[in-house]
């Protein structure tokens, strides 16, 4: 037994030996290919050039990116190349936001990375332990019974408005919705019985809003309760009059009646949680964590961005709830802010800069925008979940001549469970930037509207005062005097997200809570735009008012092809002016409406609708809806001056429509279009032969009429996130 211990001893030493020669051999290649390290266990006094302390713990990397970043400033002094910086493993908490200038800039075409150490999650949280917890013994007036003996608080001298746990963004205190009273305005809250009340810390308390229009919420702090006469008023004001969908009042202990729940008192000093579990609180101190920031000049032609960074496999989290403020200049319905510090990464003056492979999660605003002046940079493969703002925002310059945000790459992103908190957050925003390429990410779980594409709808540009929603973001002085009678043509220099192509990305299950919006929205963007190869599907949530892809506000010259749309509430395509819907595949839309094809808004000259495939499984409501023209027959215009369209305005032809169970709908819809309008000469309705669509595989039969007729086939193995990244 004896010689059996020591040969397995022995075993065991070569082992450990060798284990280690592999660990040294992995890391010496990897340390010449890196000039500085980081790490948790590190000192910003030591060199930064080790991966690990030495053994006498007399230098090693850095512990902060701050020192890191600094270092990086000197060598570049005295060398042109490309400098890697490497992050261990851990958390690294950041109490003020990292920013990075036009000195922290590769020069010429050389790189400056900022990478995960290879198989590594190095953490950047903004998120401070909340400690001293104790059991609320006493009684807390108003506190609901259910809470009783469930309560801790603690002391604080800060404010903060999201919190967050090892699960994620604690839920606030909420209320039921309740109905304002008729009479409501923008500040001004009218409200029944004791739904508001005049709390001590009324200011503490926040209600959020759902104004008169189905695509927007807001979050607006209370400014004084008047409980005799039911008269709320907020410090800054909703995105329109308050007097429709409802309130939620939040931040009140009567309300704190569930695990998870939570609410601050800064009169108090107090902080009050019932736990859901046993993990650390933590509360944000920042909203931006990392901000790349060049020389921004907003009164003139041009800015100095920086240029040649990169980011890399880092993790983001614990990220602040952002507020609106006095001077905010909203995007399109107030869906976001002109050049405002709400994501947690921010590029505002950059240019060939990258985000790569990294992770955003458990956030109160968004993950990444690109403001002002953003060209030629790349987001890419990121993964962005659980957000109470949106995915990703490319925002250029308002309405005027200066045209800086363009030629970004947004590709292979898994966005998901955004917008938590402002419920109108897509998960992913272009507005006013151009010849984008936006491709291959998968967009699931939101409360509004997957994509946006966007500029300024015209009849903002006639609008006088100081209006948030689009109107202060125009920039007058470069638009100058427009014609009384405004037209799409004067406009039309002053929008720039023009010429992006829009393709081979998947959006599902988008518009959870919100209505009157979509998987793919274009409005007022500007011309050339390209929507094609994209999947939108399973749009099923309880909102009536939605659709899989949409053109709007007066938006033209877009073309949008070789699309599948399956399984859409409400309505498939909605076309309007002289846009081009042409070689796509719309396949059993949902009722209620169950609209395939819905033509709004002329002049539609120099439009299409060919070789679509319209295919239902099962009864069929509308194929093609056309707005009603009056008694008269006549074309004319609405109340908001659109001018009414008929489906003889486009050019229309070699479409299929066909309806499985029966298809007599789809022979009147084709023997109507080609009678009463004069189209579709040459389409017909029968069977597509799809190879088997009752489970999703929209492939054409060899003998299938659509090939004979020139439709392309819908590749799926091209669409969504590419594997292996």
């Amino acid at each position: 037994m004896k010689g059996g211990t020591q040969v397995n001893l022995q075993l065991l030493v070569i082992l450990v030996l060798l284990a280690s020669s592999i660990r040294c051999s992995a890391q010496t290649p990897m340390a010449s290919n890196a000039d500085f390290y980081v790490s948790p266990a590190g000192s910003d006094s030591w060199s930064g050039t080790l991966t690990e302390p030495n053994i006498q713990e007399t230098d090693g990397p850095f512990a902060t990116l701050e020192r890191a970043r600094d270092a990086v400033r000197d060598l570049k002094k005295n060398t042109a190349k490309d400098i890697k910086v490497l992050l261990r493993e851990g958390t690294y908490q950041l109490n003020e936001t990292v920013v990075f200038g036009l000195e922290d800039s590769g020069e010429g075409t050389s790189t400056i990375t900022y990478a995960a150490y290879p198989r590594e999650t190095p953490i950047f949280s903004a998120g401070k332990k909340i400690e001293g917890w104790k059991k609320v013994t006493e009684v807390l007036p108003g506190l609901p019974k259910a809470a009783n003996g469930n309560i801790l608080v603690t002391n604080t001298s800060s404010r903060f408005l999201t919190l967050y746990d090892d699960e994620g963004m604690l839920p606030r205190a909420r209320s039921e919705r309740h109905k304002p009273q008729k009479g409501s305005k923008k500040n001004k809250l009218l409200f029944s019985g004791t739904q508001l009340k005049s709390w001590p810390n009324v200011t503490d308390v926040e209600i959020m809003v759902r104004p008169t229009r189905d695509w927007i919420v807001n979050m607006l702090p209370l400014a004084s309760v008047d409980e005799k006469n039911g008269i709320a008023r907020t410090t800054i004001n909703a995105t329109y009059g308050m007097n429709k969908h409802g309130f939620w009042v939040e931040n009140v202990l009567e309300e704190l009646n569930e695990p998870g729940e939570w609410v601050l008192n800064t009169k108090e000093g107090k902080v009050y949680l019932w736990p859901r579990n046993e993990s650390p609180v933590f509360a944000p101190q920042l909203l931006e964590l990392i901000r790349v920031e060049g020389k921004i000049n907003k009164k003139k032609a041009k800015d100095i961005p920086v240029r040649n960074l990169q980011f890399i496999g880092l993790t983001f989290k614990h990220g602040e709830r952002y507020t609106l403020s006095e001077n905010d200049a909203g995007l399109q319905h107030d869906w976001d802010m002109l050049d405002k510090d709400n994501a947690m990464f921010r590029l505002r003056g950059a240019e060939n800069c990258k985000i790569e492979k990294c992770h955003f999660l458990h956030g109160g605003s968004g993950a990444i925008r690109v403001d002002l002046h953003g060209i030629n940079n790349e987001i890419t493969g990121n993964h962005i979940e659980h957000l109470g703002g949106g995915g990703i925002l490319l925002c250029g310059y308002g309405p005027g001549t200066k045209d800086v945000n363009k030629n970004n790459l947004v590709s292979n992103n898994h966005i998901h469970h955004v917008g938590e908190i402002y419920w109108h957050s897509p998960g992913i925003f272009l507005w006013q930037s151009g010849e984008n390429r936006v491709a291959n990410n998968l967009i699931h779980d939101t409360n509004y509207s997957g994509l946006i594409i966007s500029g300024c709808v015209i009849r903002f540009f006639a609008k006088s005062g100081n209006n948030r929603e689009q109107v202060r973001t125009i920039r007058w002085k470069e638009v100058g005097k427009l014609p009384k009678e405004l037209t799409q043509e004067a406009i039309r220099p002053y929008m720039h997200s023009r010429g992006n192509i829009i393709e081979y990305n998947e959006i599902h299950h988008v518009m959870k809570k919100l209505g009157d919006g979509n998987g793919i929205y274009i409005r007022a963007a500007g011309p050339d735009n390209i929507i094609r190869r994209n999947y939108v599907h399973h749009l099923v949530a309880k909102t009536p008012k939605q659709g899989a892809i949409r053109t709007d506000g007066g938006q033209m010259n877009t073309l949008i092809t070789e699309n599948l749309i399956y399984k859409c509430k409400s309505q498939g395509m909605t076309l309007k002016r002289n846009n081009r819907f042409e070689n796509n595949i719309i396949t059993d839309v949902i009722v209620p409406r169950g609209v395939y094809l819905k033509i709004v808004e002329g002049p539609m000259n120099g439009g299409s609708n060919k070789r679509n495939i319209y295919y239902s499984s099962s009864d069929v409501r509308t194929f093609i809806s056309q707005p009603s023209l009056g008694k008269d027959k006549k074309f004319g215009e609405d109340k908001r001056g659109r001018v009414a369209a008929r489906m003889k305005d486009l050019d229309s032809d070699l479409n299929i429509y066909y309806s499985k169970t029966d298809n007599k709908k789809a022979k009147e819809t084709l023997e109507s279009l080609q009678s009463k309008d004069g189209v579709d000469a040459n389409s017909v309705a029968t069977d597509p032969m799809f190879v088997d669509p009752e489970n999703g595989n929209f492939r054409f039969k060899p003998e299938s009429p659509a090939l004979k007729m020139g439709i392309v086939p819908f590749d799926m193995s091209k669409v969504g996130l590419k594997k292996g990244n």
